[in-house]
């Protein structure tokens, strides 16, 4: 087989067969398919089992829960270790793929000669939408720094992309942790010179309430957003070590912007048991943060607009030393600053 594909599944009953079905009517079929059930209390154990039955290409891990990050890790265990595939990529068990996703990713990585192709995805609701691709695909090269300053969410998301599979050699998904794979693509883009883009849709990202990161209120504090914050600070701390300085420059300028919606969840939930906790925490990266930045200020300033000076409005009541240094020292540099 050429390529491992490896679905983590948990939960998703409702929406399993739609995912397999997808993959086993792909129209490439040099591949395995690895079905990890992580524990699941519903009938998708049943489920892989009998899909099993019917095609010799699946091979299915029943393994006790530990979450999306050691699932994944069995199925990147299970390829490296008994699979002659070239190649890995993973898809969510909720979602779906275009019929020519594993054709056109692969197609595409050879062509250009990258170990890693990546396409583009549409976030729907609507459980049957299948998109009609252009005749010319629209593709394009871009060294990794490029494309992670340009392309982010899809940089850093682990579904729809094809991995060479030994790039996973050393490298696994943190296990314990949501936000697995904020912490984990980032090192195999940048092992790496270029990856090819795909910007046609061949994957289905399905907006399904009850999962892990769909379930949450946005506007509600939630503690698991903190490993973003710590996913944020890895990078920057990655991108410094190894000298991307452009990818460096753009995540600085994120992670401050991302401080600041931090202080908007804060102030929204003060009164929250996890607020009171974190604040500290919070009050603490968001002064490592301005303090790191001030040189880039006007910079951000130009780039988010009314925004930055909300920033500063919400941080004062914890940072008024800050702020007040921080401000006279934009004041010097931005006349419009008011």
């Amino acid at each position: 087989m050429l390529i491992s594909v490896v679905v983590p599944v948990y939960k998703v009953e409702k929406y399993l067969s739609r995912c397999i079905d997808s993959i086993l009517n792909q129209t490439f079929n040099d591949f395995d398919l690895i079905l990890v059930d992580d524990g699941s209390p519903d009938s998708c154990g049943d489920i892989c089992e009998k899909y099993a039955k019917t095609d010799n290409r699946i091979t299915v891990i029943h393994r006790k829960n530990g979450g999306l990050s050691a699932a994944r890790n069995s199925g990147i265990e299970w390829a490296l270790k008994y699979s002659d595939s070239e190649w890995i990529t993973f898809v969510d068990s909720d979602d779906w793929l275009h019929p020519d996703y594993l054709k056109i990713l692969l197609e595409c990585a050879k062509k250009f000669n990258t170990e890693i192709s990546v396409c583009n995805f549409l976030r729907t609701a609507d459980n049957a939408v299948n998109s009609t691709l252009n005749k010319k695909l629209n593709v394009q090269k871009y060294s990794c720094e490029d494309f992670f300053i340009n392309y982010n969410l899809n940089a850093v998301v682990a579904w729809g992309k094809l991995y060479k599979k030994k790039l996973f050699k050393d490298i696994r998904y943190p296990e314990g942790k949501v936000h697995e794979d904020e912490l984990t693509t980032y090192k195999l883009l940048f092992l790496i010179k270029n990856i090819v883009f795909i910007h046609d849709t061949l994957y289905y990202y399905f907006i399904n309430k009850k999962s892990i990161t769909q379930g949450k209120n946005e506007d509600v504090w939630d503690t698991n957003k903190l490993y973003f914050i710590m996913a944020m600070e890895e990078r920057l701390k990655y991108f410094k070590k190894y000298k991307f300085n452009s990818a460096l420059q753009f995540q600085k300028e994120e992670y401050l912007y991302f401080m600041y919606i931090y202080c908007k969840f804060l102030h929204k939930n003060m009164n929250m048991a996890d607020t009171q906790r974190y604040m500290s925490y919070i009050r603490g990266k968001l002064r490592t943060a301005i303090f790191i930045n001030i040189g880039k200020m006007k910079t951000f300033y130009q780039k988010y607009g009314e925004n930055y000076r909300d920033m500063y409005g919400l941080a004062y009541p914890m940072l008024s030393g800050i702020y007040w240094r921080t401000i006279g020292k934009l004041k010097l540099k931005n006349k419009n600053f008011d």
